[in-house]
């Protein structure tokens, strides 16, 4: 028996989040997913009169390919999935994981090498397709949010199913405020930091691209970040874990790192030029995510967080930075978590991970909760 859950949530991913239109290529990616979504997929890509095609991944098999990567592999690799990228006007990615840390043994050079290589397919894909990733919820997933298998799907779909539209009205405010700010002040503990967003574009991320969702993101000026910040929620990076991750930064660049793996921290930050410098800078504010659980599709979205995010800038809010790393270090700052101040220009925005200001207040989670 088919669960109608599955049905639901192709229906959002090909017609809210791609919109897909009739005779459009829209490619689907599914890493360790069951058949069900992948065919609950095509049907939907169908019934909108687009053009499936699919590609199924398999996490043992990509570490094998990883472990002896070569130049020339990847770049053949490359030249086959970019001419197909180039084809496509959608991309919709599932991505299970049955074990997170299943590259973890995969030499840092090589992840490297491979993420340098790999990058332009990733950027045609960013830059002009639509496209919308989202997790599958698997038991590595469930035991990591320290909940049931039960209980985690069940959860899973609460969150990737939400009406993303009543967030829009706050969303577009804090957009608007974003644009208009220069001065950003981040407070909390074993935290103090400033930069500028002034005349860089913000994002409103509203379910068109990841699911689960719900953030705005902007950039700083490359080189006006100065101060420190602690991230408590863990992180995984190329099948690594980390904790406890503190960066200082003097004039946009980091020049110490600090966590529970330094030695590899510095590896990842050494990658290229622009990994010591911030690619982008978010707020979070989905209603249903509370806590880390090492996934960032899903801790980047917490109620209350914000990220910051060593490497590429999107082109879409473009302080110039580029790199081949970006990975998004999430911070919670509610009340249990440590609480914490954000300021724009000298005004208090944020308190404990409660907007203070009137025209953000809709994106609070008890009024999107009360609004359900």
């Amino acid at each position: 028996m088919r669960d109608p859950r599955f049905d639901r949530l192709a229906e959002i991913l090909t017609g809210y989040s791609t919109e897909l239109k009739r005779n459009e290529k829209v490619l689907v990616e599914a890493f360790d997913a069951p058949d069900e979504i992948t065919i609950a997929l095509i049907r939907a890509a169908r019934k909108r009169g687009a053009i499936p095609l699919v590609q199924l991944q398999r996490a043992p098999v990509s570490r094998e390919l990883a472990l002896q990567a070569t130049e020339p592999q990847l770049r053949l690799l490359v030249r086959h999935e970019l001419a197909r990228m180039k084809q496509m006007d959608a991309y919709i990615a599932v991505r299970g994981s049955h074990n997170i840390t299943e590259q973890a043994d995969v030499p840092t050079e090589r992840m490297k090498l491979i993420a340098k290589k790999m990058r332009p397919i990733q950027d045609h894909r960013v830059q002009k397709t639509k496209w919308v990733v989202l997790r599958w919820p698997t038991p590595a997933m469930a035991q990591l949010a320290s909940m049931s298998t039960e209980a985690f799907e069940d959860f899973f779909f609460e969150v990737c199913t939400l009406d993303y539209r009543k967030l829009q009205p706050g969303m577009n405010a804090l957009k608007k405020l974003m644009e208009k700010t220069d001065r950003v002040e981040i407070a909390g503990p074993e935290t103090d930091l400033r930069f500028s967003i002034k005349k860089i574009p913000a994002v409103i991320c509203g379910g068109d691209r990841n699911i689960p969702d719900g953030e705005v993101f902007t950039a700083p000026v490359r080189d006006s970040v100065n101060g420190f910040v602690t991230f408590n929620a863990p992180t995984i990076y190329q099948g690594t874990s980390f904790d406890h991750i503190r960066l200082e930064f003097v004039n946009g660049k980091i020049v110490k790192a600090t966590s529970n793996q330094t030695k590899k921290l510095n590896d990842v930050l050494d990658a290229d030029a622009g990994a010591r410098y911030i690619g982008e800078f978010s707020l979070g504010f989905n209603p249903h995510i509370l806590h880390p659980m090492r996934d960032i599709l899903f801790d980047e979205k917490i109620a209350g967080s914000f990220h910051f995010t060593p490497g590429q800038a999107y082109e879409t809010a473009d302080n110039g930075n580029r790199s081949q790393v970006h990975w998004d270090m999430v911070n919670i700052q509610r009340r249990e978590y440590g609480g914490g101040e954000i300021y724009f220009d000298g005004k208090l925005i944020r308190k404990n991970g409660e907007f203070v200001i009137p025209l953000l207040q809709s994106l609070n989670r008890a009024r999107l909760l009360k609004r359900k």
